[in-house]
Parts: C-alpha cells; sequence; structure tokens
C-alpha cells in the first residue's frame, strides 16, 4: 500500500483542485446512497429542453465564474423564483389595499391582472 502525506489542506487548495481530485480517491457512489443524497438535499432530477446557443452562453458565463453551468442555472432560477415570488405578494398587497381603500370610500375596488408576465 502507498503511504499517503498529510498535505495542510485549504478551502482554496481544494477549489483549485490542488487537492482531492486524484483518480485513486475517486469511487461511484452506490445508487442508494445517490437517492439518499438527493433526499436529503432535497433534489429533484428534471429534464429540460434549452436551446443550444442558451446553453453555450450559460456554459461561457459559468466558466468565467469558475463554476459549473448546472449550478450556474440553479441559482439564476433561484433568483428568478424568489424576485417574482416577490413580486407577485407586492401586487397582491397593493391590490388588497387598494379593495381596502375603496370599500372604505364605498366605491367598487379596480379590477385586473396584477402583473403581467413577458
Amino acid at each position: 500500500m502507498k503511504k499517503i502525506e498529510n498535505v495542510a489542506g485549504t478551502d482554496e487548495a481544494w477549489e483549485a483542485g490542488v487537492l482531492g481530485r486524484e483518480e485513486q480517491f475517486v469511487k461511484r457512489t452506490a445508487l442508494n446512497e445517490e437517492a439518499e443524497i438527493e433526499v436529503a438535499l432535497g433534489m429533484q432530477l428534471i429534464s429540460i429542453r434549452f436551446p443550444k446557443r442558451l446553453i453555450e452562453d450559460l456554459k461561457f458565463i459559468a466558466k468565467a465564474n469558475d463554476v459549473g453551468y448546472q449550478p450556474l442555472v440553479r441559482d439564476v432560477m433561484e433568483r428568478f423564483v424568489a424576485a417574482e415570488i416577490k413580486s407577485i405578494v407586492a401586487a397582491t398587497q397593493a391590490r388588497a389595499a387598494e379593495e381596502l381603500a375603496a370599500r372604505e370610500k364605498n366605491t367598487p375596488a379596480p379590477t385586473g391582472r396584477a402583473r403581467k408576465i413577458a
């Protein structure tokens, strides 16, 4: 058995791949363990079709930011969803305030959608 030296690790060394990427330490996780990891992380595998050019652009942006393109897409989607939920909540609150003000004035409340999504 080959003796392995202890190397002081830093976050930077792990992230840069100086540590932890030697082939002798790589091993495929058992399928049941993969499923357990997915459940623990609250992740769900999906399939989605994007235009090829969009994928190329996402990979370019990901590489420029030193991340994988799939984590980048996850981050973009999480940001978009958070912003849209805030927008929907704000529009709903504004509509409720208008309806309350209209009731207090005893006039008909305005109607219509909160916001049209392009």
